[in-house]
């Protein structure tokens, strides 16, 4: 088993999963649990995760300087490592930033860590503090060029400390080094595969004779929980898709046909008039999803209420709520709160019914490998992800009709010009946004004064982190003439070039 220090990182539960991959058993942890748990169940190798905190800061979490005299393997990460290097006498100052791709380069190619890594790779960067000074015993193994000491080991004391983070998907070769930690922990790896079985199982287990109704909203996520709970309890499972004017065009049809091949006929609830009207003069993004939140409850509240009437026995609402949903919304002790997903932190504190959260543990890519596995068509497994609060977190300030209706029409030619072009497919993720900024621009050869909408296009797998697609200049040209031209009140289109971290995938 290896321990995993959750000090509060947005992908410690990441690190887990990756381990997992490798058939490795493993604990998160709390900081402040670690010297119980070495002494009562000794593990075979400790990973220290990265985290918010700056470790120079008064009660920034920290672990028990004894850890080091166990010699079992520690791998500290980010934080994780700067903690390392603060109680063994080095030094952690505020310095130089690095977020997002970093060429590292490897130097020392002498140990176990670094075996089989090239001598130049990308690494994901995430931090906002420098390591100024080494402790004793440290020696450098690679460095970024801002940042001399990114990736070390002390042989001696057996600990390894990196700068980057090696578990999310655009650090290229960070599988092989967590594998070569496994394996100085002297511990085998095996293949991890999903098991829809045990799926299924915990959900009739959970649920028993009761009948969940399920938000679904034509999303991936809500998708395949809805047809892995249809699977798995039949005619217990009520599903109810919303329309509520935020979500794209045709959605509607969409969850009909998703499960129409498993024999259920959702229940449909339009609330659209409704849900401008709680919106209005709304501009603060976490309002908007406190607000969504809070009316989903209410209209599944009612729908429970009439079930019940009817004579079902109504107890547990679903929800697609995957792991990048948790974790921003601060999933964990340590952690810093991100957004408020509306199925997370976007929820009232009191409610009639228990959440079923099937997915919760799992990321984008696996949800997508277990509606695969369930049999669900492609054209819904990899359908782009959209988010729950729908368009209003893609409208920057107030949501009215209007601007509703300028952020779907700039939306369907992003869609057709990206179709058009064969691109697509190949993308994670695509959306405008109607950013609120104005600026000047000529039309019909005199002054005209509009909103810049921003194009976001991104290529990821499970959503913890996303590089900017290089779309080709004559797509980007197509689609900014399109919008200028076809949307009214629209100025210029401009391209958002950033990479999570630093930014989200969403806007808001």
């Amino acid at each position: 088993m290896i321990v995993l220090v959750d000090f509060g990182s947005q992908t410690t539960h990441l690190i887990a999963r990756r381990l997992r991959e490798f058939g490795v058993t493993t604990k998160i942890l709390y900081p402040e649990e670690l010297l119980s748990e070495i002494k009562i169940e000794r593990p075979d190798g400790i990973i220290l995760s990265g985290g918010p905190s700056s470790v120079y800061e008064k009660g920034a979490p920290s672990i028990g300087k004894e850890t080091f005299d166990f010699g079992i393997p520690i791998l500290g990460i980010c934080y994780g490592f700067q903690t390392v290097v603060k109680l063994l006498g080095g030094k952690v100052v505020s310095g130089k930033k690095e977020y997002g791709p970093a060429q590292l380069k490897i130097s020392n190619f002498k140990f176990q860590i670094s075996n089989g890594l090239p001598e130049k790779f990308t690494a994901w960067m995430s931090h906002g503090d420098e390591i100024f000074k080494l402790p004793k015993g440290f020696e450098v193994i690679g460095r970024t060029e801002h940042v001399p000491f990114a990736f070390v080991q002390n042989t001696k004391k057996n600990i390894y400390g990196i700068l980057f983070h090696p578990e999310v998907e655009h650090t290229e070769n960070g599988r092989e080094l967590l594998k070569n930690f496994v394996v100085l922990c002297k511990l085998q790896t095996s293949s991890h595969t999903i098991n829809i079985g045990e799926l299924e199982d915990q959900i009739k287990h959970a649920v028993g004779k009761a009948v969940v109704i399920g938000a679904v909203s034509g999303g991936v996520d809500s998708t395949v929980a809805g047809v892995l709970t249809a699977k798995a309890i039949g005619k217990q499972f009520i599903p109810i898709y919303v329309e509520n004017g935020l979500m794209r065009k045709g959605t509607e049809e969409h969850v009909k046909k998703i499960f129409k091949s498993v024999g259920i006929v959702p229940r449909i609830v339009n609330v659209e008039e409704e849900m401008l009207k709680r919106l209005k003069g709304v501009s603060d993004p976490e309002k908007k999803r406190r607000i969504i939140g809070n009316f989903y409850i209410e209209i599944f509240e009612a729908e429970m209420k009439t079930l019940i009437k009817s004579g079902k026995q109504v107890e547990f609402l679903l929800q697609g709520t995957i792991y990048s949903d948790v974790i921003e919304s601060q999933g964990t002790k340590h952690a810093a709160k991100i957004k408020s997903h509306h199925n997370v932190g976007g929820l009232p504190n009191k409610m009639k019914f228990k959440l079923l959260e099937p997915l919760r543990h799992f990321y984008k890519d696996e949800v997508r490998i277990i509606g695969t596995m369930l049999g669900i068509s492609p054209e819904f497994v990899f359908k782009q992800p959209f988010p729950g609060p729908g368009y209003a977190v893609r409208i920057r300030g107030e949501v009215t009709s209007i601007r509703l209706e300028k952020e779907k029409l700039a939306d369907e030619i992003v869609l057709e010009e990206l179709e058009k072009a064969g691109i697509l497919k190949n993308v994670f993720i695509s959306f405008p946004v109607l950013t609120g900024v104005g600026s000047t621009a000529v039309k019909g050869d005199g002054r005209f004064f509009g909103e810049v909408i921003a194009l976001r296009v991104v290529e990821s797998t499970d959503v913890m982190t996303s590089t900017w697609t290089r779309l080709p200049y004559e797509v980007l040209q197509k689609i900014s003439s399109r919008i200028v031209n076809e949307v009214s009140g629209i100025s210029r289109v401009v391209y958002d070039i950033s990479t999570k971290p630093p930014a989200t995938m969403e806007w808001e």
